[in-house]
């Protein structure tokens, strides 16, 4: 059943919206999935805080010329879906875990802070370690110098202490 113009502005503008608002865009090839796996995909992509979006290639394609990214026309072939989220790993590693499992979906590009990226740097994307493992890394990075600080005053401190007591005991038997 065709949709209106109206219908396909009001899409065009969420489609829009969702660029301009989303830090990822991640478009993948849904061919052959069926109703429950496509379920299960939107929940875990939802559970990660990410929105998968199907509309028509023709309507994304002029959300794509409005918002200047031209290099992802060539994928706009085929069934595809678009993962949106303001965290740039998430639903890399959410589409990359599925399409490991399901063995039946295809990651085709990406858009990464504006920029068109290729299925392979979204697939690095999806290697990277979680925001909170990259900030226990930093943060402990960041506490190994005061521990080995930490580690040293103490050191000196035990040395002065043992010299105290060497002079302590020269004295005791010296008198």
């Amino acid at each position: 059943m065709p949709i209106s113009k109206a219908e396909k502005e009001v899409i065009i503008e969420e489609l829009k919206e969702k660029f301009d608002s989303a830090k990822v865009a991640i478009l993948a090839d849904y061919r052959g999935l069926n109703v429950a796996e496509a379920t299960r995909l939107r929940r875990r992509l939802r559970e990660a805080g990410c929105e998968f979006k199907v509309a028509k290639n023709t309507l994304v394609g002029l959300v794509v010329k409005k918002q200047g990214l031209d290099a992802l026309e060539p994928f706009l072939e085929g069934p595809v879906g678009i993962a949106f989220s303001s965290d740039p790993v998430a639903p890399a590693k959410v589409l990359a875990d599925f399409i490991r499992e399901a063995k039946k979906m295809e990651i085709k590009a990406g858009v990464l802070d504006g920029k068109v990226i290729d299925a392979k740097a979204v697939k690095e994307l999806a290697d990277l370690p979680s925001r909170e493992v990259l900030l226990a890394k930093v943060l402990g990075s960041m506490q190994a110098p005061l521990y080995g600080f930490a580690g040293v005053l103490q050191g000196t401190l035990r040395n002065f202490v043992y010299a105290l007591e060497a002079v302590r005991k020269q004295r005791a038997g010296e008198a």
